[in-house]
């Protein structure tokens, strides 16, 4: 069983950062790609960035603040965020596109962590 535990958020004022890690365990033979979501109150969920082997990806609202890094040796990534603004608040999730090992074949997944609350106010 793959899990993802996100961890480092918190309450920040206007201007501030925050670095939010994703790690990975499990029998992982390969992370095809990750990103981060975020959901804020009486919003859809909302694809924040994306990172696989042809780059980077973001959404225009974080694009400059925003970055996204992994490291595939150790199954974790990162989302560091600059610039914060209160409508950056939202609970963030991290995303894996994920090759698990099983007993006689792999198996390629779709894995979500359980979220981390960022709160961006003064």
């Amino acid at each position: 069983q793959v899990r993802l535990v996100e961890s480092g958020g918190g309450s920040v004022q206007p201007g501030g950062s925050l670095r939010l890690s994703c790690v990975a365990s499990g029998s992982i033979f390969r992370i095809n790609a990750m990103g981060w979501y975020r959901q804020a109150p009486g919003k859809q969920r909302e694809l924040v960035a994306n990172i696989t082997s042809g780059g980077a990806d973001y959404v225009d609202s974080v694009k400059g603040r925003f970055t996204i890094s992994r490291d595939n040796a150790k199954n974790t990534g990162s989302l560091q965020m600059d610039s914060l603004q209160p409508e950056d608040t939202a609970v963030y999730f991290c995303n894996a596109d994920v090759v698990e090992i099983r007993t006689t074949f792999m198996k390629r997944t779709d894995v979500w962590g359980q979220g981390t609350q960022v709160t961006v106010s003064s």
